[in-house]
């Protein structure tokens, strides 16, 4: 058992850390106030190929395997989860194409993405359609040789910017359910496709959450992946394989927030001394570094089984789940070192607790994770 990474993993970590410390963490408090969509900087990161890490190289992609994909991730993130969750975003929206997609799909969507720096949106989540996907209300039509899709999304990223958009929705002529869902490639310039409004959020204020809006959208049937009524097995397969993504996205948050402490408590003086010589930060710094080294872990765990192409889908869950709630814990935790200071917008603690927050909600919220590893267990 080899817990080390490999050279190539090591060059990877070191040169997005180095292009973090940079390009992002500079300008992270001017784009959180400002709740702006950070062009120049996922310009460069798409420029240093740092993102679409899950697109092979025959449709253009840089074929960099799973686990060091999530190192990339984990390094951006802390830096900025805002800026890592817009340089996922199309991840997350390619996935459905690879998996269900046909050769002329990949090579038509997948290439624009890879090779010209255009952007995708994941649209699965509705007003009245979150945990529960089979309940979406989207409706696609067919009409001959087209699908004329109406509807309404939710807290989709990066619509705003999005070249593609992935939607699932309802095609079947019975009641709404799981046999009835499909997914299909929307070019966003489409006519009757509109962004709505931009959601005014408490984290990640710089990455762009929108509603996306569809009627009368006529769309060609050959921009269906795979088969009518495969939307939610290919929804399912989707967030497996995006988890461990969320995961990384998590440990960035918790490793910079215990950065942040460990540095602040070598240098806060109180009672004529470093606070970090007081016993009960000492014991809260060390449950912190626990918890983050145990979340790797799970997290690089989940990428070497991607990888080896071996089953994942309890450890997905698991370190999706976990890396999120011991950042939620971690930050808290954070916050409390820094005392009134950390309640501040002065240092960024603050905000790794507001980021960390949407790691338990957004790709499967943590109890629907719980359900994913139950269902595992007693299979």
């Amino acid at each position: 058992m080899d817990f080390s990474l490999n050279e190539e993993q090591v060059m990877f970590r070191d040169t997005v850390r180095k292009f973090v410390e940079k390009e992002v963490k500079p300008f992270v408090e001017e784009l959180d106030a400002k709740e702006e969509y950070p062009y120049e900087i996922m310009k460069k990161i798409y420029e240093q190929g740092f993102t679409n890490l899950n697109i092979p190289e025959e449709y253009g992609g840089s074929g960099i395997d799973p686990l060091t994909a999530l190192i990339i991730t984990e390094e951006i993130a802390r830096g900025c989860a805002a800026v890592a969750t817009s340089s996922s975003c199309n991840s997350l929206a390619t996935y459905p194409i690879l998996i269900g997609g046909n050769e002329e799909q990949k090579q038509r969507f997948l290439r624009p993405i890879a090779e010209e720096g255009k952007y995708a949106s994941f649209c699965l989540t509705e007003p009245g359609a979150g945990s529960d996907v089979a309940s979406l209300s989207t409706v696609a039509r067919k009409d001959g040789n087209k699908y004329i899709i109406n509807g309404r999304k939710q807290f989709i990223t990066s619509a705003n910017v999005a070249n593609f958009l992935t939607v699932f929705c309802q095609t079947g002529t019975n009641s709404k359910g799981h046999n009835t869902m499909s997914a299909i490639v929307v070019e966003r310039n489409t006519p009757g496709v509109t962004i709505g409004r931009h959601e005014k959020k408490m984290g990640l204020r710089a990455s762009i959450t929108c509603e996306v809006i569809f009627e009368d959208v006529e769309v060609p049937v050959e921009n269906l992946l795979g088969d009518e009524g495969s939307g939610f097995k290919l929804s399912m397969e989707t967030l497996n394989k995006a988890r461990p993504t969320t995961g990384a996205m998590a440990l960035g948050v918790a490793q910079a927030a215990l950065e942040a402490s460990v540095n602040y408590a070598k240098e806060r003086v109180q009672f004529g001394k470093p606070i970090g010589q007081q016993q009960a930060v000492q014991m809260m710094l060390a449950d912190m570094a626990m918890k983050v080294e145990t979340a790797r872990l799970l997290v690089y765990k989940a990428g070497y089984l991607m990888a080896k192409g071996l089953p994942y889908t309890k450890e997905s869950a698991m370190s999706k789940c976990y890396a999120a709630d011991i950042a939620m814990e971690v930050t808290t935790d954070a916050v409390q070192i820094f005392g009134g200071y950390g309640y501040t917008r002065d240092y960024p603690v603050e905000k790794y607790m507001r980021d960390a927050k949407i790691m338990q909600i957004y790709e499967g919220t943590n109890q629907i994770q719980r359900v994913v590893i139950a269902k595992d267990l007693l299979r």
